[in-house]
Formats: C-alpha cells, structure tokens, sequence
C-alpha cells in the first residue's frame, strides 16, 4: 500500500480571531527549513503537509476561506465545521481561552459533539498557570479536556502534537511499485475534469454541469488502453451545498489532496482559454510537495487552436510561469472533441516509470561529481566546500544523497543547479526530485 493511503487530513476550526493562522504557521514552522523549492508558491496557501515525529499529514486553515461580510460570517464558520467534520479524518477545535466560551464557539462545540470524528479541543493564548485555569471553562463542551497552548510563543505546542499524532502511521521509505498507474485528474473548477474523465472512459459516469463543483464524490474507475490498465482518481469536488465560495474551495481543496495522496500520477487540467494561473500553480505545487508525478494537460485546446497562438508559444509561455514546476510535461487535449486525450494516459504511464526509475550509483559519481568539479558549490564562509560521494536514496518518491563537508553551505541556487544537472543527464520528467545533503 502506497504511504497516500494512509495519509491523514487534520483540519482547523474555530471562530475569526482564535489564533488558526498563527498554529497552523506554527506547526509549520520547524518543517519549512526541509521542505522543498516549493515554498515560494505554497506560502500563501490554507494547506500544506505538516511532519511530526517521524509521520507526515495534511494541515487545514479553514480560518482562510471565512468571508469577511459579517452577515454571513456565523454561517460560514458554521458550514467550515460541518465540512470539515465531513471530510477531514481529525478536527482542531481551537477557542480563545483569554475571551472565554463565547455564542459561536458553542454552536461550533455542538455540531463537533454530534459528529464521530476524533476532536481536540485546543485552549490557545494561554501563557502561564493562570490561563490554565481559565481554559477550563470550556470543559463544558463535552468535547474532552481541553489542552491549554500557545501558539504564538510555541507554549506546549510540542507536547499538543505529540497527542495528535499518536495514533498517526510513520511514512514508509518508499511506496510500493505498482505495474497499474494512478491517475489523479486534479485542477480548479470548471476546466474539464470530469468531461475529460468521461471521453477516457467512454461513457457518462459523472453528471457533468457548468456549475463549478457538482460532482459529489469522488470515484475511482479502471481504465483499459492498448492492454494497459489505469486507475482513475476523479477529484472534481462536491454538489453544491451554498452560495458561500469559501466553502465550495475548501471542501474542494480537502478532496484533491485526498486525491492527489492516493495517486502515482496527477494530470493537472488548465484551461487553455485561461492560461497558467496563480490557482493552476497553488494546485501544482499541492502534487510536487506530495513528491507525485506531474503531466500537465492544457484543455479546451480546441476553443483556442485555430488563433494566432501555437502550442509551442502556447508552452513556452506555460514554462516561463512554471519556473521551479518547469520539468512537467506539457500536452494539449480536448475533453468535448477527444482530441490528444489519450495521450494523458501515455504521458502519465511515462512519468510513473521515472518515479521507480534507479541510476546505478557508479553511473551516478562519474557524471554528477564532474559537473561539480566544473561549477563547485561557493561558501559564504570561505571555506571550501567539498561534495564528495553521490547516491540515489529512493525510487518513488525520488531522493538523491549528496555526502558532503559542509551540508549547511550549500545554498538555494546551487541545489537548483544540481536538480537541473540530474535532469540533463538522467531525465525524471515529471517527477519531483528531492535533495538530502548529508556530512560525510
């Protein structure tokens, strides 16, 4: 079983001004430095892995998505509870324990005590003895003792999420090789996923609406071409419970991150009558923090062929704005006329072939450790830095070793330098990659 199967969603909720933005950087906080390349795009973002003790699961600010109109507030919180009590396999109920139980913390409070989904009730801004005694007033909920923190000063933070994920299982090295690959169709509202997943499969199997998020669930189907069997994860949302955007975007973004964790391979739609947008690459770097493979598949092609723009123009454009992301593929399909679409599957079988793909460790020195002796990494030190052995970790997700003097010299750029150096020489399309500097 690959490690996405077991991969738990953990979701914060609570009324505006508890704190949710302030935990949710905290948790964050100590992993950021380890992370990837990809935190330039993913910093604003209401979601993101989170590591604990060995364990990895996704992290939810619903504080994110509240519309700022006061007449609608209330509700909307009410609805981020009810969703996330839905979707999530565990719920933060973080409350003010300086304010007090307040109106809205209750009706939250109740429509957690209903649900079955495990419920930590969080104090939060209590910085000494006295504040403990004073988040004990929210034992009334019923929803357990509550734990008194800071997450503005990191006060007993640790010792909360030690709690957390306890139950939580620790990531396997490496997923398991499977011959089937796993296809996620991801992407924003309204760009196609589930008339794209019908033209795969022939066949209307989802109710395809203009409305943005109207498909309830998602489904798995298996897919037969050309004696290839494929998995597809269709993740195109959720029927449409209000008016409220916000919530239409969170429970959205759980469901493609469930999606995206099960998967080998995610085909990221973009509308080709749009173009890349901020959202486009929000989604993008979603599937690269999650280590899976990338292809992606630039739809309703045929709306915009017969103008002035070529695919060539059309993707040097993409990769521009891809910049980090610009080792994805890049193929141009029609869902409505079925043009180019089974080249997604094809595309997405590759990129699942480079994610279990071994270089052999002496192909791997010979070739890496001269184009290091050509452009050796700088110190800001002065001191000489000396990468002296290279080894490949893992195959999917892909990591490479780099055994060196002075792991913490080696800057931003020059890990750049080096994924690019592996990419000329060894491919990866698709796949991202992850460097670990170690001392040697």
């Amino acid at each position: 079983m690959s490690s996405g199967e077991n991969h738990r969603v953990v979701a914060l909720v609570g009324r505006p001004n508890v704190g949710k933005s302030t935990l949710f950087n905290r948790i964050l906080g100590d992993r950021r430095a380890i992370v990837d390349e990809a935190s330039g795009v993913t910093r604003d973002r209401h979601y993101a892995v989170a590591e604990w003790d060995g364990k990895t699961f996704t992290i939810i600010d619903t504080g994110g998505y509240v519309p700022k109109s006061s007449d609608i507030l209330e509700r909307a919180v009410r609805e981020q509870a009810t969703i996330a009590i839905k979707e999530a396999d565990a719920i933060i109920f973080l409350v003010d324990a300086r304010v007090g139980p307040t109106p809205l913390d209750d009706e939250i409070a109740e429509v957690l005590r209903k649900s079955e989904k495990k419920v930590f009730l969080i104090a939060n801004k209590v910085d000494g003895p006295k504040g403990e005694l004073e988040a004990a007033e929210f034992y009334a909920f019923g929803l357990g003792v509550p734990i008194p923190i800071s997450a503005l000063t990191g006060r007993k933070v640790g010792d909360f999420l030690d709690i957390l994920v306890k139950d939580f299982q620790v990531d396997q090295a490496t997923e398991e090789v499977e011959d089937r690959t796993k296809i996620a169709i991801v992407g924003r509202p309204n760009v196609g996923k589930s008339s794209l997943v019908n033209a795969l499969l022939g066949k209307e199997r989802s109710i395809v609406m203009e409305v943005p998020g109207t498909t309830r669930d998602a489904l798995d189907s298996l897919l037969r071409h050309d004696g290839e069997e494929f998995i597809l994860i269709d993740t195109a949302g959720l029927k449409k419970r209000s008016a409220i955007k916000e919530s239409i975007e969170f429970f959205g973004a759980i469901r493609t991150l469930r999606s995206i964790s099960r998967c080998n391979v995610a085909a990221v739609l973009i509308d080709a009558t749009v173009g890349l947008e901020k959202q486009d690459l929000r989604i993008v770097g979603s599937v690269a923090e999650r280590k899976r493979g990338i292809v992606l598949a630039v739809n309703k092609w045929d709306l915009v062929e017969n103008g002035e723009t070529t695919e060539l123009e059309y993707e040097r454009l993409m990769r521009r704005k891809l910049r980090i992301f610009d080792y994805a593929p890049i193929i141009f399909v029609s869902a409505r006329t079925k043009r180019g679409i089974y080249r997604i599957l094809e595309s997405c079988k590759q990129v699942h072939t480079e994610r279990q793909k071994r270089i052999e460790t002496h192909n791997l020195n010979k070739i890496m450790l001269k184009e290091i002796k050509s452009s050796p990494p700088s110190s800001g030190s002065g001191r000489e830095v000396k990468i002296k052995y290279v080894t490949q970790l893992k195959v999917a997700p892909v990591v490479f070793g780099f055994f060196v003097n002075d792991p913490k010299s080696i800057q931003q750029n020059y890990r750049r330098f080096l994924e690019n150096k592996l990419r000329k020489h060894f491919g990866f399309a698709g796949v991202p990659i992850t460097l670990l500097f170690r001392k040697k």
